[in-house]
């Protein structure tokens, strides 16, 4: 939210820096996200000075340049060349000086003494264009014969600069939605600091009156929840032109762009209040009719911005006695606006309620700086104050006339909220005993009033404009944000709880995963936990009525939790290799949700949903960047295997202890997957020709996905312990086994720990080979087993019978044939 601070001390009287100023309101919990300085045109002009041409002559060596002399109030007149057509002797200019800066957008043109065409030049006659005044390039600009000479543009034009405010306003602050707004907390902060006070200084509309009643417009409220309060007056005879350069200058600074008088007004009456109101052009209003109600579902609807809408069947709608004129609280319709021609208006002024406005928006996808105050909740006793202040401001600048007595409709007035707090329940929450007539103080700037005061309690009426404040606690919430946070001190006593963590560490394992990986090359990277239900029809294996559906999705791409962190990786493969990095190693930590139908209806909604925290890892293109004395190799399968193998020893895993199988999955072109204690810990694998299609991926991805929840609940039950270092040494037999081109080393792996459970410590694929030689449908294994006894030196028997049973294993369950 942008606040002016110009604008602010229209509200406040204080001299505060804007820095010290926003420090402030900082403190207060209206958080100065930027402070920037602007002025109404960039730069400020300086340099600019009113000058008179004394000469021009055609420039010798060029026929579209003039060559002048132009008194600027120095002690020497200026030569310039200019290339206007319409520069002449005796006019008053506008020059841009030696130094001085001209800015086009963020672009800034310093002006410099040069030679044009051999002639000297020692600054610029200026056209509107290049002053930023006007959009003009015909010419030069001529000012009036009388200016004086000398004269400042920044004078001229009377430049004025502010300060603008950046705010970041947390959804429960909806009474500083406003310049009111945040001078009311201001004012208060003063006032709590200074033995002074400092009032709040609203536009005075007591001069209101009503003109004549020459345009009465009958209004009628069918809904009256949705819409409890509806304001609104009408004004004849509107001239409806450019803004006054005031009002321009207000709304720009806070990145309003003015539009003209009426609809300018509006949004100043919204950015000083907090209050939206809404023009309708008088002629549109037929039957002189303002009807509050909903329309039938689907019924089409044309907006300011032309395109046209169904309505959702819910949406409040402001309607005349034949169609709607407008959505309620969010935005206009094309028909009723105001246009140059509208010479008399109807002024709605109301209050909404929040959640039907939020549901609206919600449907359209309209967010505008109306429906953002609505939704969170304006002030319903304002709607008059704005009302009349808008109404005076239209008499003022577009000459209008009041019309019509005030309609207000307010059929269940909205009581302020009573609080009864003790001054023991302050003290207490708040850690410091702060003076009564401090938090009286406090609670009187924010215009909270104090109904009725005992010497330990305090029963208040608060604001409606306070939507959030309720409670006793919330009431200590606002003394305390004005007293300010650092002005309660610290116990010079410390106090320290001693706790235990839960063992193993979940944070702890994965901070040594993450640096582990990291330290290998990898980046980490974080999805959205949203993700689009599509992506379910490549993948069989998940299933739909799994899908925990959002109900009210920011669009159909985010309109489900994900399943899988597969879709978000590959979608963050497809970023980096469209941006030219194409060698990829990635990893994530994330969530993923599921949906149990079978525990719809169970009583406690978690039951209903099981998730799963699980880690992912990508690699992709080459194993190393491009580099003169390195080859360049692609990532493989192994490579992959060997970091997710690497993953499981790091966290003490035996690897050994794994059964590993083919994996199943229909989204792996091939794959593994490790199993313990029949819990699925590790899947990886080649990412599928059709799916690398259908993300437009144009390169081999292989992915890695271990079940995180599952490892942690394996590690709880790891117990580590020390085994000595043997003392006898190892000993290494090798086989070549000719099998069949189906079989896979993890077979032989699980067969050869079968047959020898002891003594057998690794078996180890040290080569394979496949050509013309071997028979067709078979393949060699190379394969090494390294055979170690820890009590005594292995006996070439005992190592000759191991490879025996071995060798006989090998023939029986796979037909393997020693070469």
């Amino acid at each position: 939210m942008k606040i002016s601070y110009n604008w602010l001390k229209q509200y406040v009287d204080t001299d505060l820096s804007a820095e010290k100023a926003g420090e402030l309101l900082t403190a207060s919990g209206l958080e100065v996200e930027s402070l920037e300085k602007i002025e109404t045109i960039k730069g400020g002009l300086r340099g600019v000075v009113v000058g008179e041409v004394k000469t021009c002559v055609k420039h010798p060596d060029a026929d579209r340049l003039s060559v002048t002399t132009v008194d600027v109030g120095q002690a020497e007149v200026l030569h310039i060349v200019c290339g206007a057509p319409n520069v002449a002797a005796g006019q008053k200019v506008l020059v841009a000086t030696i130094g001085t800066k001209l800015y086009s957008g963020d672009e800034a043109f310093e002006i410099k003494k040069s030679k044009i065409r051999g002639e000297l030049s020692e600054g610029m006659i200026c056209a509107e264009d290049e002053l930023g005044v006007g959009t003009s390039h015909d010419g030069i600009m001529v000012l009036p014969a009388d200016t004086k000479i000398g004269t400042t543009a920044r004078e001229y034009f009377n430049i004025t600069e502010d300060y603008m405010f950046e705010i970041g306003l947390t959804p429960n602050r909806s009474d500083a939605a406003s310049h009111i707004g945040v001078a009311r907390d201001l004012a208060a902060v003063l006032n709590c600091q200074n033995s002074t006070q400092t009032p709040l200084n609203l536009p005075d509309v007591s001069a209101f009156k009503s003109d004549n009643q020459n345009l009465v417009i009958d209004v009628k409220v069918e809904d009256t929840e949705a819409c409890p309060r509806y304001s609104g007056v009408s004004i004849t005879n509107v001239q409806v032109k450019a803004s006054p350069d005031w009002l321009k200058n207000q709304l720009t600074a806070i990145g309003i762009r003015p539009i003209n008088n009426i609809v300018d007004i509006t949004n100043l009456v919204l950015f000083e209040t907090g209050q939206p109101l809404h023009v309708f052009d008088a002629k549109q209003v037929k039957g002189k009719q303002v009807i509050v109600k909903k329309l039938a579902k689907d019924t089409p609807f044309i907006t300011l911005d032309g395109v046209e809408r169904k309505l959702s069947g819910n949406d409040l709608m402001i309607c005349n006695a034949e169609e709607g004129m407008c959505i309620a609280g969010v935005f206009g319709g094309q028909k009723s606006g105001v246009t140059e021609s509208t010479t008399d208006i109807f002024l709605e002024s109301a209050y909404f309620n929040p959640v039907s406005i939020r549901k609206t928006s919600k449907f359209h996808g309209l967010k505008t700086d109306a429906s953002f105050r609505y939704e969170r909740g304006c002030d319903p006793n304002i709607t008059i104050y704005a009302l009349k202040r808008a109404a005076l401001l239209m008499k003022e600048i577009a000459g209008g006339e009041i019309s019509s007595e005030i309609i207000d409709i307010y059929p269940q007035i909205i009581e302020r909220k009573k609080v009864e707090i003790t001054y023991a329940q302050i003290h207490a929450l708040i850690g410091k005993n702060i003076p009564e007539s401090t938090i009286r103080n406090i609670l009187t700037s924010l215009e909270i009033e104090i109904e009725k005061a005992t010497d330990t309690t305090l029963h208040l009426l608060i604001p409606t404009c306070k939507v959030d404040v309720t409670r006793p606690v919330d009431v200590i919430e606002e003394i305390l944000r004005i007293y300010g946070y650092n002005n309660i001190e610290f116990d010079i006593k410390p106090n320290v709880s001693l706790s235990f963590g839960q063992k193993p560490d979940p944070e702890r394992i994965q901070n040594i995963i993450s640096d582990f990986l990291t330290d290998n090359g990898f980046f980490e990277i974080m999805n959205n936990s949203l993700t689009k239900a599509e992506y379910l029809k490549e993948i069989p294996e998940l299933k739909a009525e799994e899908n925990a559906y959002i109900l009210n999705p920011l669009s159909k791409d985010l309109n489900v939790l994900r399943q899988t962190l597969l879709f978000g990786g590959l979608e963050s493969v497809v970023y980096n290799i469209n941006r030219k990095t194409a060698n990829l190693k990635l990893y994530e930590f994330g969530k993923t949700y599921k949906h149990n139908p079978d525990k719809a209806s169970h009583p406690d909604v978690t039951a209903r949903y099981t998730e799963e925290l699980n880690l992912l890892l990508f690699i992709s293109g080459n194993t190393t960047a491009e580099n003169w004395k390195v080859k360049q190799e692609k990532t493989d399968f192994f490579i992959l295997k060997n970091y997710a193998e690497n993953i499981l020893k790091r966290l003490r895993f035996n690897i050994l202890k794994f059964n590993i199988d083919a994996s199943q999955q229909s989204y792996f072109a091939e794959g593994m997957t490790y199993r313990l204690n029949n819990k699925e810990i590790l899947s990886l694998g080649k990412i599928s020709a059709k799916l690398l299609k259908y993300f437009d991926i144009k390169q081999d991805v292989f992915v890695a996905e271990i079940n995180w929840s599952n490892i942690l609940k394996l590690m709880e039950k790891n117990e580590v312990s020390y085994t000595a270092v043997p003392k006898f040494p190892s000993v290494r037999r090798d086989l070549a086994l000719l099998v069949d081109a189906s079989v896979s080393f993890a077979e032989i792996q699980k067969i050869a720990y079968k047959v020898e459970k002891n003594l057998l410590k690794n078996v180890i694929l040290f080569d394979v080979y496949v050509n013309e030689k071997i028979e067709a449908g078979k393949k060699s294994y190379a394969v090494g087993f390294i055979l170690q006894d820890e009590e005594k030196t292995l006996t070439d028997k005992q190592i000759d019978g191991i490879m025996g049973r071995l060798t006989y294993a090998f023939n029986e369950h796979l037909q393997a044939v020693i070469r």
